[in-house]
């Protein structure tokens, strides 16, 4: 190849003019720089397919430019003529033509870090022939022998990266298939069983977002997925929106029974029926209770009104339980004023005046009322006594007086006036033994006749 600055005669190993060759008269120009090739990151940036761009290498130790501008290059093959050198010093020339096989070697070194990369390993082998093909013709001074070795070894791994990235990727499209395919399951699962409706609804939501992120799972199989899961989504949203509606029309029915029962609580509200009302209003909160929930701003406006209603009965009742507690006081008051004005009836210094003064105060007592309960045992204990004072001497009057008492005293004073005679007439007769029982009989009915005697006469 013949350099475009070259005055010599033409030499051997013609082709087109190099790029970045200058121009005669000018200064050599700069060799172009790789559009995709940066600079080597340093040791905190790397990372396994960082492209390191080669160091310049010292193009004296593989070629030469002569003092009339021919530049040669050595391989294993021998020295051969890459062209000419027109725009200044040998030197320069040699620099020039070191920097084009810079630029080479860093389109190899592109080419490896692609293949480490997992690239497309047969795009990568085609440039890596077609590179391979350019350098026993190429216009550069370095060592063109190990770039050669370098794309024959691109060359030959390519079909085991291609193989190796075939299978990265089917195993890659086989976890991304199983991961879709358990989100799948999930939303099903969710669609089918659960009744945590915002719980479950942000986690199919957190499912599409991670489905959206899985990529390289087959068409098909992703196609069908996908079915499953937005059906397992719309048979959830169905079944959610059925619960809510039903949920909507158990809560207007709640209003509409709860309305009810504040209807019923006013028309309550002004009821004096103190224990009766009280028992109604217990009814109708157990009701309320069993009504379930209305519209939340529904259910407090209508939870304050029924309690409105509630509040205005027991406010009543308990002002008039205030009253009634201080009239029982009162009359427990007079109760026991009275008890003791009639303490001294005493039915031993006259049974009916004993009588009529129980009867004066047992009236005077049924006129007072009602007292507390806490104090009825001791104020009823205490009228009991009185009452049982004069009853017992009454009950013992009647029994000293009774005709029946007496007249069976003497009956059994007949009978033993009967035995006696009977005993008498045996005796006589000679009778001895009927004699003895008939005495003994005697004995028996005067016994009797004497205790009956003695029950009346110590009454």
């Amino acid at each position: 190849m013949t350099d475009s600055n070259a005055t010599a005669k033409p030499t051997p190993g013609p082709g087109p003019r190099p790029s970045g060759t200058p121009k005669p008269g000018g200064k050599a120009a700069q060799p172009p720089k790789p559009h995709a090739v940066k600079p080597a990151p340093g040791p905190d940036q790397a990372h396994p397919h960082a492209v390191v761009v080669p160091a310049a290498t010292d193009p004296s130790k593989w070629g030469r430019v002569d003092e009339d501008g021919t530049a040669w290059v050595r391989t294993a093959d021998g020295e051969r003529v890459i062209g000419s050198w027109q725009a200044g010093d040998a030197a320069e020339g040699l620099a020039h033509f070191g920097r084009r096989f810079d630029d080479l070697a860093t389109e190899v070194a592109l080419l490896e870090a692609r293949l480490a990369a997992g690239a497309d390993a047969r795009k990568t082998k085609a440039a890596a022939l077609a590179l391979a093909e350019t350098l026993p013709t190429a216009a550069v001074i370095g060592d063109i022998d190990s770039l050669a070795t370098r794309l024959q070894a691109i060359t030959e791994h390519s079909e085991e990266a291609a193989a190796h990235a075939k299978e990265e990727k089917e195993r890659a499209r086989h976890e991304h298939t199983e991961r879709k395919e358990a989100l799948a399951a999930e939303a099903e699962q969710i669609a089918a069983e659960s009744t945590q409706w915002k719980a479950a609804g942000d986690r199919l939501r957190e499912i599409l977002d991670e489905w959206k992120s899985i990529r390289g799972v087959d068409r098909k199989v992703d196609d069908a997925l996908w079915k499953r899961y937005s059906k397992a989504r719309e048979a959830f949203n169905r079944r959610r929106g059925a619960h809510f509606a039903e949920l909507d029309r158990e809560r207007a029915t709640a209003k509409t029974r709860k309305e009810e029962l504040c209807v019923r609580a006013e028309e309550l509200s002004g009821s004096t029926d103190w224990t009766g009302t009280a028992a109604v209003f217990r009814d109708l909160l157990t009701e309320w209770k069993a009504a379930g929930r209305a519209p939340r701003e529904a259910d407090e406006a209508l939870w304050r009104r029924f309690k409105s209603a509630q509040d205005v009965f027991f406010a009543a009742r308990n002002a008039a339980v205030s009253e009634r507690d201080a009239e029982f006081e009162h009359n427990a008051t007079a109760k026991l004023e009275l008890l003791d004005a009639y303490e001294h009836i005493d039915p031993a210094t006259g049974l009916e005046a004993a009588r009529a003064a129980l009867r004066e105060l047992q009236d005077k007592w049924d006129a007072i009322g009602k007292v507390p309960r806490e104090r009825m045992q001791e104020l009823e204990g205490r009228l009991r006594a009185i009452e049982k004072r004069v009853r017992d001497a009454a009950d013992q009057q009647w029994r000293r007086t009774d005709p029946e008492a007496v007249a069976r005293a003497a009956q059994f004073r007949e009978r033993v006036a009967q035995f006696e005679e009977q005993a008498a007439k045996a005796e006589a007769a000679g009778k001895k033994r009927d004699a003895e029982k008939a005495l003994e009989q005697a004995k028996q009915w005067r016994e009797w006749a004497e205790a009956a005697e003695g029950a009346v006469s110590n009454l």
